[in-house]
């Protein structure tokens, strides 16, 4: 690969926003960052035999923004809208239940959302847009309306399970966004995400509705990346995200970052990396393409 003055800045440019979104602590070793989990915390219970959820966590992993370990080593997605309709009762304790532990630990209002989804407020949008990008990193879906962060549910969530996986990422990356990261770096940040619109996987009722729309969609992005990077490519591990293997986990945590940065939502599971499937394909493409001939450059270092 021949080098350029070109690509020397477009390296340093896209090294300085990726070290602008992280806690202050990571910014100038978060490649050293090891991606191994630190272990489950137990569930602790209050007098009146509910979880006390504010009561749990002494110290969080390292962010899986940083390099850290995924609190999940799959996605945590929304019910569907049948099954909800189907158990509606178990759904409201699940969803009563994350609102509850989400306002503990956080101290910000949530409530139930749209089918599959809690709805948290957030201070700002810059906080909601960054807590996105930094929970489904944590490999648990989420999402976001200006200020209104959303979270996944499902009537067959567990406590010990799926509800606790919702409200540790959230804790653990509401932790390091208000306790890590200033107010000014906040507004930057905030400004960063402002700029670009933010490419997010396609949900379960968008794909629903033109099925053979994303299966042509998910074929000429799977060729896009297999015939100009050479990549594999997993199509089909989960609606509305396409897997691309990397050559090993650093790469893979190296290449999501920058692809965050880049306002596309991404996460990995190993060295696998997931990026969205919408229908702005070409801009996907691109920004791929681009970060892959960095991260080359940024590994001759």
């Amino acid at each position: 690969m021949n080098i350029t003055i070109e690509d020397i800045v477009a390296l340093e440019d896209l090294d300085g926003r990726i070290r602008a979104i992280l806690p202050e602590q990571y910014q100038d070793v978060y490649d050293d960052v090891q991606p191994v989990s630190m272990g489950s915390a137990g569930l602790k219970f209050a007098n009146d035999g509910r979880v006390a959820w504010n009561e749990i966590w002494a110290t969080f992993c390292d962010l899986a923004m940083a390099g850290g370990p995924p609190h999940r080593g799959v996605l945590l997605e929304p019910a569907a809208e049948e099954s909800i309709a189907a158990q509606p009762a178990k759904y409201k304790t699940v969803v009563e239940e994350i609102a509850r532990g989400i306002t503990l630990v956080t101290g910000l209002p949530a409530q139930a959302g749209e089918p599959g989804w809690v709805e948290v407020r957030c201070r700002t949008q810059g906080m909601a847009g960054w807590l996105v990008r930094a929970i489904v990193m944590e490999n648990v879906m989420a999402s976001h309306n200006a200020e209104t962060l959303l979270l996944p549910a499902g009537p067959e969530f567990r406590l010990e399970k799926e509800i606790k996986n919702v409200i540790t990422a959230t804790a653990k990356t509401n932790h390091y966004w208000t306790g890590h990261i200033s107010e000014e770096q906040q507004w930057t940040i905030d400004s960063m995400f402002r700029k670009v619109k933010l490419l997010e996987p396609a949900g379960l009722r968008e794909v629903q509705s033109d099925p053979d729309g994303y299966r042509t969609l998910l074929v000429r992005i799977q060729s896009g990346i297999s015939e100009r990077l050479g990549m594999v490519c997993f199509p089909n591990r989960y609606i509305g995200c396409i897997g691309v293997e990397c050559p090993d986990v650093h790469a893979a945590i190296w290449i999501m970052r920058a692809m965050v940065v880049e306002n596309i939502v991404a996460r990995r599971e190993g060295n696998v990396l997931f990026l969205p499937v919408q229908p702005e394909h070409e801009r996907l493409l691109e920004t791929l393409e681009r970060v892959r001939r960095l991260h080359t450059l940024a590994s001759r270092k």
